[in-house]
């Protein structure tokens, strides 16, 4: 309501207020259609946990731009660092004249990625540029075409990464053909199917031995913990029997961790926490804290298969988004962002699970971490996905002054990205205008 101001929520005019609205005019009359919004709410400033609209109502975000602001907005080290290198070098083109910081983000990411082997990087602008590359260093290293991927999966909107994304509409509607030899599995969805571990991979070792054969896959691509999907973990058992399958069939295992890493699941990879090594991880959003900046790391004789000049580009690595990637592993070398992020992770869940025992509509409550959602169902019984609820619950969050978005392949889901620097009370208060939207959709 106009005029509240409790705490950290500040609202002052209706939401979304006059600026937002006229703003949203123009978007509409000079951007194109294709790019959704989340809320109607244009941001004017942000820092830490907190965001401030054009209208001057300030909000608390529990989206974290989509999982990439895990160290908060505008971090100090970040800011100081972005700025100072603007100051000596906004672009060269690690192509035509090299630069050091690229060298020693690449470096510290091969020391930090999972697995202990030798291990080379690659940088590039995007998650879906990162998942391209990958793709195609499998396929160089191999030589083999076939891909095999996993149902709810989401790895971008270029053309590979498209093919490989599971939801057709929005992300692969009316765009014509895809790419060729891509197969996809099942994965484990314990609320929905398969239920366990072994269920699932044996459907996954069928998919490789029928719709195409083990001799024929380059790579299996995974998210460790799935996002768009509607934040479902794989477990630890599945992925120890991916990983012995791909290493008996000389097959490329590829972590998308573009979402659940830097510290969103609560360590630096959510691999980590579940004893998985891939050989290559593609890593974005979280990385760079805000600025464009992605990456492959992996074993290096794999990194080095595509022939030079076969994987680059104008703009990855640009030196301020690299800059910007090194200012955030200092914050995680600091020492407390990942505590605050496992402190984070048990409140949350704690609050969820209270929601589940409260509330019919709540189905199910998973994550990793910090990383957590709720999937809302009409019927427990049945089951039959509640997307409407969700979109309710939405609405009232933003017009109450807390940001919070949908996933999930049915659209079903709640998912929580705060900042990992959100304090006990920002959660709290965020949490009750959350839960009273629960209530508002039916409880």
């Amino acid at each position: 309501m106009p005029g509240t101001d409790t705490k950290d929520i500040r609202l002052i005019t209706a939401v979304p207020g006059p600026k937002s609205r006229a703003l949203m005019e123009r978007r509409r009359a000079a951007v194109a259609r294709g790019p959704f919004h989340g809320t109607p709410v244009f941001v004017e400033s942000a820092h830490g946990a907190l965001l401030t609209d054009a209208d001057g109502n300030r909000f608390i975000d529990l989206a974290s731009g989509i999982g990439v602001v895990n160290c908060g907005h505008t971090p100090e080290p970040v800011v100081k660092a972005v700025r100072e290198q603007a100051g000596r070098l906004l672009h060269a083109s690690f192509n035509t004249t090299p630069y050091e910081p690229y060298v020693e983000l690449c470096e510290r990411l091969n020391a930090k990625a999972p697995g202990a082997f030798a291990k080379k990087s690659f940088l590039a602008n995007s998650g879906a540029e990162a998942v391209e590359n990958a793709v195609k260093i499998a396929r160089a290293h191999t030589g083999r075409p076939a891909v095999v991927c996993f149902e709810h999966a989401f790895h971008g909107r270029t053309w590979m990464a498209m093919t490989l994304t599971a939801k057709a509409k929005p992300y692969k509607y009316g765009f014509g053909a895809l790419c060729s030899d891509v197969y996809r599995a099942p994965f484990p969805y314990a609320y929905r199917g398969p239920a366990t571990a072994a269920e699932a991979f044996a459907r996954f070792k069928e998919v490789a031995a029928v719709q195409t054969a083990p001799s024929q896959v380059a790579a299996v691509i995974i998210e460790p913990v799935q996002g768009e999907g509607g934040f479902l973990p794989a477990p630890r058992e599945f992925l120890a029997a991916l990983r012995a399958f791909c290493s008996e069939h000389g097959i490329v295992l590829i972590a998308d961790e573009i979402q659940c890493g830097f510290g969103r699941t609560g360590t630096l990879f959510a691999s980590e926490q579940l004893g998985f090594e891939p050989d290559l991880i593609t890593t974005a959003k979280g990385l760079a804290g805000g600025m464009p900046l992605s990456a492959v790391t992996g074993r290096a004789e794999m990194m080095d298969a595509p022939v030079e000049g076969a994987i680059g580009g104008t703009f990855g690595g640009n030196p301020s988004a690299v800059a910007a990637a090194l200012a955030v592993l200092g914050m995680f070398e600091s020492g407390g962002v990942l505590p605050r992020a496992k402190a984070l992770g048990d409140a949350l869940r704690s609050r969820l699970e209270s929601w589940k025992a409260a509330y019919a509509l709540v189905g199910d409550v998973r994550g990793l971490g910090p990383m957590l959602a709720v999937e809302l169902v009409k019927d427990r019984a049945t089951k039959e996905p509640a997307p409407e609820a969700v979109k309710a619950v939405v609405k009232h969050c933003y017009e109450n002054g807390v940001i919070v978005l949908s996933a999930g392949s049915y659209g079903s889901c709640l998912r929580f990205l705060p900042p990992l620097v959100t304090t006990d009370a920002q959660l709290a208060e965020a949490l009750d205008v959350v839960e009273a939207g629960l209530k508002k959709a039916g409880g």
